[in-house]
């Protein structure tokens, strides 16, 4: 009935791996603020005119410095040099020679700088002149920290930090202080670098140096980001983007949302990342900072890539090798080759992956960068191991720990240990695992770096899992659990970074789930299973049912006791889901894949019983997994297409992907499904399976299950809890009974762009859907609003009083971000008449239900918490009930089930029965699924 063009392109799902065996350079190193020389005093009035001159080409030089014509300093300072040792003017000289350190540093030429520097800190020592001195010790310090040296930068700014000290230069001290912290950061040692950079920061405030102190606290942003605490590095970033936007500084600010990206990048909240990359691109442009503008492109590309566009983010990583190679930057350069290998080992091309891995490391190597050699190598490692050539991989990663190690560098040496271990994983040499897994362990406690913690914790789990010992592989993993639910309370009220952050942390409760079965536990599973799903949502939701208002709201999952209680209020049989992902050689290669379905069934009396299902035989044997039936069963009846299809499907046959679904998700639990077909059924399903259309799948007589069951489906056990008092709360409240019921059928359709790049156009109008929405209307007493009535102005005004709420329209679907999704509604005054799911999500509803007539509006972005996207918006705007629907649905098939939907919900209250019975009467006139199976009941049935 309602087309559902696609907004973001992305590329199918992948699945991303349980551990961590590739090291990538996901975003660059953030540049860290370097002050060229000051403008030395003014110069005692000389008659010699050579004089004069030489301090006009320096101020020139300045002044070309300052608006970025760093080439036409270099010229200006070169001439000066030479007129300063004509007239053998050492103090002079020095200051030239360090401005020109200066120039070729911001040309990424480091070696040149340091040459340049080293002469300029020769004169300055033989003449005695100790503030000079201190100043090209903290910019030869800094040209270290840039080739990675950073033993040798700290080394040159503990010495400019004792000059600065000694004669009592403030400024001089906070940078040095500075660059120290950001030397120790670079080496993973995060607590030293906050140490330094808290010092730093009281220096800028006490001189009131208010662009020192911005660039300061961007740093400290970053110290605080690589240690995990992401809302104290979005603190400090926005804290830093004040100050430049105070001063005007547009490069500082450019590189202020460059920092900003970081922690949304870490946080998974890739969309976040890349709005502030962008507007760091923009002033990059506009003030023609080429490196910065590099840099930008660069993360870019990484955080397209980690959203799975790699197309995208091959496109971004080129255009920036293009400026990094112009500006001659080859530190950049190499750390942009480096960046462009992972989309290609995401997309399998592991061969590209190595090419550029093996440029990049010849540069590291050329530049004498000795942390981006360890780094490179470890890419290097992870390209091989997907390629199943562990022994090569351990060859690199045994290089990538030496290097580590030579350059105390923590961090790195515990990411290198950590895929030391994971490689001897794979190759059984378990013993061996442990310890290298224990060893970046303690490395991770030892700098305070909780993220790697608890990625070592999970490895260490699955690596005494692999290894039979399942007593201390629960014990590790209990404490990864722990460690990220401590995280995820740092996050606050922030629904969004809760959602993201969970993505990396999932593994975790899937692999104590996997060590909890084999010690004959699946009661123990599933608490650990519900444990690990829709939490944000959970906290969400508790959060707006609670009357306190509180800020933060952690809620406890729930208990076997309470678990059991759950059911038995619902009066239902509930049925979760939970995919087990394990990595297998295949061809040569190591990808994750489908391992174990495991199903807990729960009756209504409280009684659990326990099944599970070996799905490796689907890619071993059928090269098949979950996901593909569900996607080669849409394609075939060409229900995945931007608009809808009024095709028909030829085949007379059982529909094999039905039927195959059957078999793995109902065949082993049938005998324990009610008999009675009026009973519910609620599926609890898990990543892929949410978009399984349940109602179709078949058996092997070619019954569709909806003829023998009733069916809702739901986020998570403890998600049914609340939906139930939501329901509760608004039958207990006398003036929400009584709200009229809003029915909007066939707006004015908006304009849009159906992909990125395209030109807007008017979404198609649907008679169909005007129809339906007159006779709904009628039937819930209402009228109905078409046409230039529905306009998004005058539906969200209606909508908070409405007492059921029926759109019959275009739903829109994004499957990137989830809150992109949106329903179509007419256009008027300044507004694109599409109503999104974050708009929904800010609303307060009193509606008992709302049905979205229209295309996808069940799907969204999935991740661990869940579908993001429309469905979870109306339900935490305080919806207990919500009919959405799983794909591209057809015009008149969708009207004939919507009225005799709610033709029978007036005989008989309960709304899962009710679209039951729509289902089975729309199949005799419609027997194709694709007609009727689309809608999905997500909540209360009463």
């Amino acid at each position: 009935m309602k087309s559902a063009p696609k907004q973001i392109k992305l590329s199918k799902r992948k699945v991303r791996s349980r551990f961590l065996l590739p090291l990538a350079f996901c975003f660059l190193p953030v540049t860290v603020y370097l002050l060229p020389f000051s403008p030395p005093p003014a110069v005692a009035q000389t008659t010699d005119s050579r004089e004069a001159e030489a301090e006009q080409l320096l101020q020139q030089g300045y002044q070309q410095y300052q608006t970025g014509q760093v080439s036409a300093a270099l010229t200006s300072w070169q001439q000066a040099l030479q007129l300063y040792r004509a007239l053998k003017n050492r103090q002079m000289e020095s200051q030239a020679l360090g401005d020109l350190g200066s120039a070729y540093r911001s040309l990424g030429d480091y070696p040149k700088a340091i040459e340049y520097g080293e002469q300029s800190l020769a004169i300055a020592s033989e003449v005695k002149d100790r503030p000079m001195e201190g100043i090209v010790l903290s910019n030869l310090g800094s040209a270290y920290s840039s080739l990675g040296n950073y033993p040798k930068a700290i080394e040159y700014e503990e010495q400019s930090l004792a000059i600065a000290r000694e004669v009592k230069d403030r400024p001089m001290e906070g940078r040095a202080l500075s660059n120290l912290g950001s030397a120790y950061s670079s080496l993973g040692n995060y607590p030293k670098a906050i140490e330094y950079g808290e010092q730093s920061l009281a220096i800028t405030r006490e001189v009131k140096d208010r662009p020192m102190e911005g660039r300061v606290l961007g740093n400290l942003g970053n110290f605080y980001s690589s240690l995990g605490d992401y809302p104290k590095a979005i603190e400090y970033g926005e804290q830093s983007l004040a100050i430049a936007r105070e001063v005007k500084d547009r490069q500082m600010e450019g590189r202020a949302l460059s920092n900003l990206g970081n922690p949304y990048s870490s946080l998974g909240d890739y969309l976040k990342a890349i709005e502030y990359e962008e507007q760091s691109l923009a002033i990059a442009r506009e003030v023609k900072d080429r490196p910065m503008e590099g840099r930008a492109l660069s993360n870019l590309g990484s955080a397209y890539s980690s959203l799975g566009n790699y197309t995208q983010a091959i496109e971004y990583g080129e255009q920036s090798l293009a400026i990094a190679r112009e500006v001659k930057d080859r530190p950049m350069e190499g750390r942009v080759l480096g960046n462009l290998g992972n989309p290609y080992s995401s997309l399998g091309d592991y061969p590209k992956a190595i090419e550029y891995g093996e440029q990049s490391l010849a540069i590291a190597r050329e530049v004498k960068d000795r942390q981006m050699e360890g780094r490179l190598l470890g890419n290097l490692a992870a390209a091989n191991g997907y390629l199943g050539n562990y022994t090569k991989a351990i060859e690199y990663i045994q290089q990538s720990l030496a290097i580590a190690r030579e350059i105390k560098d923590r961090q790195g040496e515990g990411i290198a240990l950590t895929n030391l271990g994971l490689a001897n994983g794979y190759l059984g040499n378990g013993i061996q695992a442990i310890e290298y897994i224990q060893q970046s362990l303690a490395i991770a406690r030892e700098i305070k770096d909780r993220t790697r913690e608890g990625i070592a914790l999970n490895n260490l789990g699955w690596t005494f899992l692999k290894a039979g010992n399942m007593t201390e592989a629960e014990t590790v993993l209990v404490k990864g659990i722990q460690l990220w639910e401590s995280m995820r309370q740092l996050l606050g009220s922030n629904d969004a970074n809760k959602v993201s952050i969970f993505e990396g942390q999932a593994r975790t409760y899937r692999t104590l789930q996997q060590v909890q079965v084999a010690q004959n536990d699946p009661i123990a599973a599933l608490e650990i299973a519900e444990r690990g799903r829709a939490r944000a949502f959970v906290d969400l939701l508790t959060q707006r049912l609670s009357s306190d208002a509180a800020d933060s709201v952690v809620a406890s999952a729930p208990n076997q006791a309470q678990i059991r209680q759950i059911a038995k209020a619902q009066n239902a049989t509930l049925v979760q889901y939970s995919i087990i992902y394990d990595a297998f050689q295949i061809q040569g290669k190591s990808e994750p894949r489908e391992s174990l379905l495991y199903i807990w069934v729960i009756q209504p009396t409280g009684e659990i019983t326990f099944r599970q299902v070996d799905l490796k035989p689907l890619w071993q044997q059928h090269n098949a997994s979950l996901v593909s039936f569900i996607i080669d069963y849409q394609e075939s009846e060409g229900l995945r297409s931007r608009s809808r299809s009024n095709n028909r499907s030829t085949k007379s046959e059982p529909n094999f992907n039905l039927q195959r679904l059957h078999q793995l998700l109902i065949d082993p639990i049938q005998t324990l499904l009610p008999k009675d077909p009026n009973a519910h059924v609620i599926f609890i399903p898990q990543d892929s399976l949410f978009q399984v259309p349940f109602p179709a799948l078949q058996d092997a007589d070619g019954t569709y299950l909806i003829q023998k069951h009733t069916i809702l489906t739901a986020p998570s056990i403890q998600v049914l809890a609340l939906t139930r008092q939501q329901q509760q709360k608004l039958a207990n409240e006398p003036a929400n009974r009584h709200g009229n019921a809003l029915v909007l059928g066939n707006p004015t359709m908006p304009q849009v762009s159906l992909s990125p790049g395209e030109p807007k156009q008017a979404l198609s109008p649907l008679p169909e859907a005007e129809t339906e929405a007159i006779a709904v209307a009628r039937m819930l007493n209402t009228q109905a609003i078409l046409g230039d009535q529905g306009t998004k102005a005058a539906i969200t005004q209606k909508m908070p009083q409405a007492s059921i709420i029926h759109l019959a329209t275009h739903g829109l679907l994004d499957n990137v971000q989830g809150l992109g999704s949106a329903i179509a509604l007419a256009p008027s005054g300044n507004d694109d008449g599409l109503l999104t799911a974050a708009e929904i999500f800010e609303m307060k509803l009193q509606a008992s239900l709302v049905v979205l007539s229209a295309c996808n509006t069940g799907e969204g972005r999935i991740t661990g918490d869940g579908v993001i996207g429309l469905s979870r918006s109306l339900i935490s705007a305080g919806v207990p009930s919500v009919i959405v629907s799983l794909w591209a649905v057809p015009d008149a098939p969708t009207a004939a089930l919507m009225q005799t939907f709610y033709t029978n919900l007036k005989k008989n209250p309960n709304k899962a029965q009710a679209l039951r019975q729509a289902m089975l009467t729309t199949m005799k006139t419609h027997p194709e699924p694709k007609d009727w199976a689309a809608f999905t009941l997500i909540g209360e049935a009463e």
